[in-house]
């Protein structure tokens, strides 16, 4: 999470107002306002790669896959984050009065980076599971070609599984993401 933005206490519906207005990406969690960091060329690329390779995997299974510009109901009126890349399937659900702020995304990821790596094994993580709608939670490294899958299973705990190059992610819907396809090209740019 970034720096608290200097700013008196909003309430949430003054927060998406404002948000709405900004260029920057910000934060929100029971009342503070935290700006985002901008990424790495690594961040970026493995954002956009996971984004290209989950919408083909995805496709004709009636989700949709959304930018890191998708505001996620995290804890409804209390906690709006964003995610580096989300999906929804079986129809995206916006918050009651919003057009734009997901209330059930199936798929979370996070691509990893020093500055919100514990943000985002942490608080994010612990908002994360409280989401009914969440299935698959994916965590990037940009250190090593792997992807670190947390999948919600019928009793609502979860299981681990680390994926690494040469494997499959394979999500709670049947489909698959390659880590080599995901990395491919990754490691000749800069990471944070």
């Amino acid at each position: 999470m970034g720096q608290p933005a200097a700013m008196q206490h909003l309430s949430a519906s003054a927060y998406l107002a404002w948000e709405r207005a900004q260029v920057d990406k910000h934060e929100y969690h029971a009342g503070e306002v935290f700006a985002m960091a901008g990424g790495s060329p690594r961040h970026n690329f493995l954002s956009g790669a996971v984004l290209a390779e989950l919408r083909s995997a995805l496709r004709g299974k009636g989700c949709h896959v959304f930018t890191p510009d998708m505001r996620i109901a995290a804890a409804p009126t209390k906690r709006y984050v964003y995610a580096d890349v989300v999906a929804a399937c079986g129809g995206a659900q916006m918050e009651p009065g919003t057009s734009d702020v997901l209330a059930n995304p199936q798929v979370v990821v996070e691509v990893l980076s020093q500055g919100t790596e514990a943000y985002d094994r942490g608080d994010k993580w612990e908002a994360y599971q409280r989401l009914p709608s969440l299935l698959d939670y994916l965590l990037v490294s940009q250190a090593v070609a792997h992807i670190e899958h947390f999948q919600r299973e019928a009793d609502g705990s979860w299981r681990y599984r680390l994926v690494e190059a040469g494997q499959l992610v394979t999500l709670s819907n049947g489909a698959t993401l390659a880590v080599d396809a995901v990395y491919e090209g990754a490691f000749e740019l800069p990471a944070a």
